[in-house]
């Protein structure tokens, strides 16, 4: 029998996933090691390797795919641990990353300091050149002025560089010749420049993605090399693949050129999975997916069964972060989750997060050490988690510890300890709540229209409270919830996407500029086809699609080219229709009489990878209640006045069909489900919880 492993390196918990060719077998877990990554996995692997009868070195060995995600990419941005970083500007214009695009979101608010840029203002240094629009070279390249600049690096232990000139796109040869002498001048340091990685109009997202790829190359490209040789020592030899942020997965070889793709590449993941669970249960094609991990709480949106897209992704606050700059699956995250430590701020409110607890110390509860109160400690005081039973009773938890930790809050707020729990649990729902509306309410999607699928570990604690506020009905959570992001990457394919800018409007269609663009696009991918052909690949698929705005617009939406390309009027004014339907349907309005520009072309392609089909329940469906394994005492807050007895049962006593009514709770061996008074959750064929609320 061969298998599939993925894995998720998130902020506390390292999940691996283990699917052969019937689906999804086994699910491991294990605490993420900040300083030896592949510790982690090893662990996790090592766990799932155990409950279908291996150790770890026998299921490597009939392993056939690896797929691996990680935050290490966003947290070392947002922590500000990428490498010490230089960037080439043409001369006149070094201040492309410290303007950024504007945006403020409260512009009276005159106390909040302006954030720096990416690269620090004195590592960014002025080239002598110039190229034009049309790509005509204005002013040469100044040789001997570069060869200054780059000596000047070699004295400031300089370990990347981005280039970035104006017009690059449109002519690339003055990026190029610089490309060539860093790599002669100052070997071993990281290179990216603009138009090989995001050829894109506007200066800014295309120097901001630059300046972020070549910051992550020797961090990430180091992991990566690493990684490759941990797991041949341990006795894998197939291939590597690498979740991207685009929603799909790519070789560890592209990933090494381009760490870029890295950044939200085990969230990306999750709606790939929600939207497939979505589809296999026949629940509509407009879903939710909501990630509670230990550090982040991830939401992001399937409209119409298409995962949601943007080049919009900020890193570390909307217009106060970094602009990713690349199209990538939208995915808001927020810091809460189990980790989130609750706090009390100077006017003696109660908060919870940003800040987390990790994977060390941990909460009290995990007998790390930890002596702040965090969510996870919170729902233990409540009565949601057995402590004795905690990842399928692998690892014990300390109540005396959570309550410990709650006793100082507690006092200050003048509660017990319980209501200061529940206090920690309803401040955390309301910060999930706000994120899911920002994705759906501020953007015109009624959230009640959709299902709801959670994952990540910490996810059934509190999502039904988080449903019913937002008025959806349904809530489903996979068996696979604590490891949704590594279930998506068992869903996903390769990906590769290639761009290209070319400005046309269709009141003057120029369709011989645009067909040699598209021409150009589609050679690129052929020569990755043939790479993936000869690793035995088959049935490619592609897309082309086109960024485009009304005449006077500012933004872009982007519209697929459904038939194609364009080489007719009739092709023209399909698109024309298609962009005003896109743009009715996000803007609620239409303007026929205007042209339409389209900016920026894209095609993709899309390499079918063999996964598992997962089967309904073998043991047929019953309908009916079954006997719980026994009760403990829960609290429900507004729910329930007085605490509650809450009838607990074992995920793996549960078969498709029967149904519980709460106050309940499902123990999974990587998650447990609070079902709420008020909510009944029915098993469906396939074995998940379907839960619905009065």
């Amino acid at each position: 029998m061969r298998y599939r492993i993925s894995i998720d390196t998130g902020g506390t918990f390292t999940d691996a996933v283990v699917a052969d060719a019937t689906g999804i077998l086994a699910i491991g877990k294990a605490l993420t090691d900040p300083e030896r990554n592949f510790a982690g996995v090893q662990a996790a692997i090592a766990d799932a390797a155990g409950q279908i009868g291996h150790d770890l070195r026998e299921l490597l060995a009939a392993t056939d795919v690896f797929i691996y995600g990680t935050t290490r990419a966003t947290n070392a941005i947002v922590t500000q641990r990428t490498a010490r970083t230089a960037m080439l500007l043409t001369a006149g214009f070094p201040d492309i990353l410290v303007y950024r695009q504007g945006g403020k979101l409260r512009p009276h608010e005159l106390n909040v300091d302006y954030p720096a840029p990416y690269v620090p203002r004195h590592l960014s240094f002025e080239i002598p050149e110039r190229i034009d629009a049309e790509g005509n070279i204005v002013t040469p390249l100044d040789e001997a002025r570069v060869a200054a600049v780059l000596d000047e690096l070699a004295t400031l232990d300089i370990e990347a560089v981005a280039v970035c000139l104006l017009w690059s796109i449109a002519n690339p040869v003055h990026e190029r010749r610089l490309g060539e002498l860093i790599a002669a001048r100052l070997p071993g340091v990281a290179c990216t420049l603009s138009h090989a990685l995001n050829p894109v109009l506007r200066e800014y997202p295309r120097a901001s993605s630059t300046a972020i790829d070549a910051s992550l190359k020797p961090l990430m490209q180091a992991q990566l090399r690493l990684l490759e040789r941990n797991l041949a020592q341990s006795g894998y030899t197939g291939d590597i693949l690498v979740s991207a942020s685009v929603g799909g997965v790519m070789h560890v070889e592209d990933m090494i050129e381009r760490p870029i793709y890295l950044v939200k590449s085990g969230p990306a993941m999750a709606p790939v999975a929600g939207l497939s669970y979505a589809q296999l249960e026949s629940l509509g094609q407009d879903v939710v997916v909501v990630d509670t991990g230990g550090t982040t709480f991830d939401v992001s949106l399937v409209r119409d069964g298409q995962v949601s897209h943007t080049r919009e992704t900020w890193l570390g606050g909307l217009y106060t972060g970094h602009l990713l700059g690349m199209g990538s699956v939208d995915v808001r995250s927020i810091g809460a989750g189990g980790g989130s430590i609750a706090w009390l701020d100077d006017g003696g409110l109660l908060r919870v997060g940003p800040q987390s607890a990790g994977a060390r110390p941990g909460p009290a509860c995990y007998g790390g050490g930890g002596s702040e109160p965090t969510v996870t400690d919170a729902a233990l005081v409540l009565g949601y988690l057995d402590p004795a039973y905690f990842l399928g009773g692998r690892m014990a938890l300390d109540a005396a510890a959570a309550r410990r930790v709650m006793t100082p809050i507690a006092a200050r707020l003048g509660k017990s300890i319980e209501d200061t729990a529940l206090a920690i649990v309803t401040v955390a729902n309301e910060n999930m709540i706000k994120a899911i509306q920002e994705i759906t309410v501020k953007e015109g999607f009624d959230p009640a229209a959709a299902i709801l699928v959670a994952g990540g570990g910490a996810a059934g604690l509190n999502i039904l409270p988080i449903a019913r506020a937002l008025g959806m009905p349904r809530v489903l959570l996979p068996r696979t919830a604590s490891a949704l992001s590594a279930c998506g990457a068992h869903f996903s394919d390769i990906v590769r996407e290639a761009g290209a800018s070319r400005y046309a409007t269709t009141a003057d269609f120029d369709f011989a500029a645009v067909d040699a663009v598209i021409d150009r696009l589609e050679r690129e991918l052929d020569g990755f086809e043939r790479a993936l052909a000869a690793r035995g690949l088959t049935g490619f698929s592609r897309t082309l699609a086109v960024e485009a705005r009304y005449a006077g617009q500012i933004w872009e939406l982007e519209v697929a080219l459904q038939g194609g390309r364009l080489r007719t009027a009739a092709d023209v004014a399909r698109l024309v229709e298609d962009f005003h339907r896109e743009h009715e349907r996000v803007f609620a309005v239409r303007d026929p009489d205007n042209p339409i520009e389209c900016i920026h072309w894209r095609a993709r392609l899309t390499a079918p990878l063999p996964r598992g089909a997962q089967q309904p329940g073998s043991d047929g469906y019953r309908s009916g209640t079954p006997g719980a394994r026994g009760s403990r005492t829960a609290y429900f807050g507004v729910l329930a006045a007085a605490p509650l007895e809450a009838a607990v049962f074992h995920g793996g006593d549960l078969k498709p069909g029967d149904r519980v009514t709460g106050p309940a709770i499902i123990e999974e061996p990587t998650t447990t489900l609070v079902v709420y008074p008020g909510t009944t959750a029915r098993v469906t064929p396939y074995g998940h919880y379907l839960c619905e609320l009065a």
